[in-house]
């Protein structure tokens, strides 16, 4: 007689990392799109190691937030990526030093940049305030942590421009 683990062995689901999940995401999106969001990504790991990526796959975006912890509201940055953007968020962008003028919106907190190519995450301006930004993180972001990944929601109705 087999033993009992074995029946749930073959019935359980299998179980795929975090990681493995968000280039799952990726991969779904439009070819130009998932190549910038790539190369964002790429280089917001490169200015953020350490960082907890929350990630939420939104009906209308894929949301990735850069934490120094497990708390969506400790973020330092966010993107989103969109159709045809990628918009860099800024939690403290009201009051962020911005002399050239490139952080939008009119929120009381948030401001963001938006990127149509990874170059553009390589402006002065746009890494003087990422470095702002990561200077005042409160908890700072331990450069030596691993970093993590966890999907924190993944919307049952999904963007139009996704295949089926």
């Amino acid at each position: 007689m087999a033993p009992a683990a074995s029946n749930r062995t073959k019935s359980a689901k299998a179980v795929v990392a975090p990681a493995v999940q968000l280039d799952g995401f990726i991969a779904k999106l439009p070819p130009a799109m998932a190549k910038l969001t790539r190369s964002v990504l790429k280089t917001m790991r490169a200015r953020l190691p350490g960082a907890v990526e929350l990630v939420y796959d939104k009906r209308n975006s894929l949301v990735v937030g850069f934490c120094p912890n497990e708390r969506a509201s400790d973020a330092i940055n966010s993107i989103a990526v969109y159709t045809n953007w990628v918009n860099l968020y800024f939690f403290e962008g009201d009051t962020l030093p911005d002399p050239e003028g490139v952080l939008q919106g009119s929120g009381t907190m948030v401001r963001f940049i938006r990127l149509t190519a990874a170059p553009d995450l390589d402006r002065p301006a746009v890494k003087a305030l990422m470095a702002e930004a990561l200077e005042r993180a409160n908890p700072p972001l331990d450069p030596r942590a691993k970093r993590r990944v966890i999907i924190k929601s993944i919307s049952t109705k999904q963007r139009p421009h996704r295949p089926a």
